[in-house]
């Protein structure tokens, strides 16, 4: 970290001085590409919400996390996020292996889950007479608290990420389109897509309380969708969505410090734009 703050303090730019910003835009470098890359699996899995519900399982997770922290002395002090990860990777096999015996829509087993989980996390933060508000900021929140330890972790799982992408892409597409043709050619659906969820459980789940809750779904799906609207081939496709999240996120960050609006909103708002001039311009760039 003594490295990265000298040389950002090298930068001729006032929001460069305080080690807040220092902390937070090394956490936009390695959370956006970690969206830009899930996007495009996000958008062409067609699994859009999917986050959204992982959200709420990660909420859960966190209520049960405090819960346990005030029950059971083992637990006391330690930090709600664990649990949370632990509950929202295992949301995510749950809901895979549901969805593969099934044969209902993704979209009815995701908004089963997606429901279940943010009335279960409700009822255990309000259990025993609780208030809800301790988790408020979970809702918005507030990447210029966020933690060099954390950064150093989510940069880990980017690396990991960026396997499976580079080892995975084609089989999950298969995968999501053609299960029958994927499992006669010896893909593994259910590992594939269980992986693949489970990397989206813990990148949502450590990021959420930076970037929050309400908005932290549109950031898996934005950058795939505007890279849909102007890429021409698949290489560009990958790369328009990791250029277009990476960008966002430092001009979100730095709205966010000017103005004094969420970051996580700004980065949002961003993305849609892009969305939006990407749209217009779609059959001019193809």
């Amino acid at each position: 970290m003594d490295l990265w703050y000298a040389l950002t303090g090298l930068l001729p730019f006032e929001w460069a001085g305080p080690y807040f910003m220092k902390n937070a835009l090394l956490a936009v470098l390695v959370i956006s590409p970690l969206f830009g890359i899930l996007s495009t699996m996000v958008v062409e899995s067609r699994m859009s919400f999917f986050s959204d519900a992982l959200g709420h399982s990660a909420f859960t997770g966190m209520a049960i996390g405090a819960l346990a922290g005030t029950v059971v002395p083992l637990f006391a002090g330690a930090d709600p996020m664990w649990f949370a990860v632990a509950f929202a990777v295992a949301f995510a096999f749950l809901f895979t292996y549901v969805r593969r015996k099934t044969h209902m829509a993704s979209d009815t087993v995701i908004g089963v889950f997606s429901s279940t989980a943010v009335a279960l996390g409700i009822f255990l933060a309000t259990f025993g007479g609780g208030s809800f508000t301790q988790f408020n900021a979970l809702l918005i929140g507030d990447i210029l608290s966020v933690e060099p330890a954390k950064v150093g972790l989510l940069a880990l799982i980017l690396v990991l990420v960026v396997v499976l992408w580079a080892r995975s892409f084609n089989h999950l597409m298969l995968s999501s389109i053609h299960p029958a043709l994927a499992d006669s050619r010896g893909i593994q659906v259910f590992w594939q897509e269980a992986l693949f969820s489970a990397a989206i459980a813990v990148v949502v789940t450590i990021s959420m309380t930076w970037v929050g809750l309400l908005v932290i779904n549109s950031l898996l799906v934005l950058p795939g969708a505007a890279a849909r609207n102007a890429a021409r081939n698949m290489p560009q496709y990958h790369l328009i969505s990791l250029v277009a999240a990476l960008v966002a996120g430092v001009a979100g960050l730095l709205t966010s410090y000017y103005i004094g609006s969420s970051a996580g909103a700004s980065i949002t708002l961003y993305l849609a734009l892009f969305f939006a001039v990407t749209f217009c311009l779609r059959g001019k760039v193809r």
